[in-house]
């Protein structure tokens, strides 16, 4: 039996400063790194609230605070409202292309520029190519890099790195040109995401962790219906 047929041992992390809510401390449950996950078992990690950061496969796990909450859309149900509209319509000139997951010099000069537009002085904002590598790449999934090209000069708007699962798709990360704020890119490449998902029969895209607390995750709020991984089930957030 390989290592990838046995069931993969959890560990704990030492607490450490809260990536995403300024003053708290954080730790986080996480698959033992040296077990190169089967396709079925990384998906049934998604599907227990579980995120990925490269090879590392991972999920909040605080003792008094349970502010990350594992989120998903379900495609068939899913409506876009008005806005979302607009933001399609702003972006039908966009085409896009699926590609393998690899190292690409023209995707990491794109990240580098939204890096320093987005998250400036942050812990993200390090031009290294193997740090962005093994943020990005894991051999756990089926990684797709979507890139979104307008078809006027197919220059290089956006990235959406996409993680192919049993039930749906992952969006891992998106990246873009800090300069091109009309198109809202972050949101299109959801609803593109989400048509994706429908093309291929899976019910499910999954947008990781929601924190009502944070107006930087207020925009997966904005997808309904949105279900909510709570107790050991997921269930429809209210509006």
């Amino acid at each position: 039996m390989t290592i990838g047929h046995r069931k993969p041992e959890l560990y704990l992390s030492m607490p450490h400063a809260c990536s995403y809510l300024d003053g708290r401390q954080s730790t986080i449950v996480f698959v033992d790194p040296r077990h190169a996950l089967l396709p079925e078992q990384y998906g049934a990690f998604v599907r227990e609230g579980f995120r990925r950061s490269g090879d590392l496969v991972y999920r909040p796990y605080c003792k008094d605070c349970a502010a990350c909450v594992p989120v998903r859309i379900p495609v068939a149900r899913f409506i876009p409202t008005r806005g979302q509209r607009r933001t399609a319509a702003r972006n039908t000139d966009l085409e896009v292309r699926e590609r393998p997951a690899a190292f690409d010099a023209a995707h990491f000069d794109l990240y580098r520029r939204y890096i320093g537009g987005r998250h400036a002085g942050s812990s993200m904002d390090d031009a290294d190519p193997d740090r962005y590598r093994s943020f990005l790449l894991s051999r756990h999934a089926d990684t797709r890099f979507m890139e979104f090209r307008p078809d006027t000069d197919g220059s290089l708007a956006c990235v959406a790195v996409t993680d192919i699962l049993p039930d749906g798709v992952s969006a891992v990360y998106t990246f873009f040109d800090p300069a091109i704020t009309r198109r809202g890119l972050g949101v299109y490449a959801i609803l593109w995401q989400i048509a994706y998902a429908r093309r291929l029969k899976l019910p499910y895209v999954y947008l990781g962790y929601w924190i009502q607390e944070s107006p930087k995750m207020t925009y997966k709020s904005n997808f309904r219906p949105l279900e909510a991984l709570i107790g050991g089930r997921w269930t429809e957030i209210p509006n």
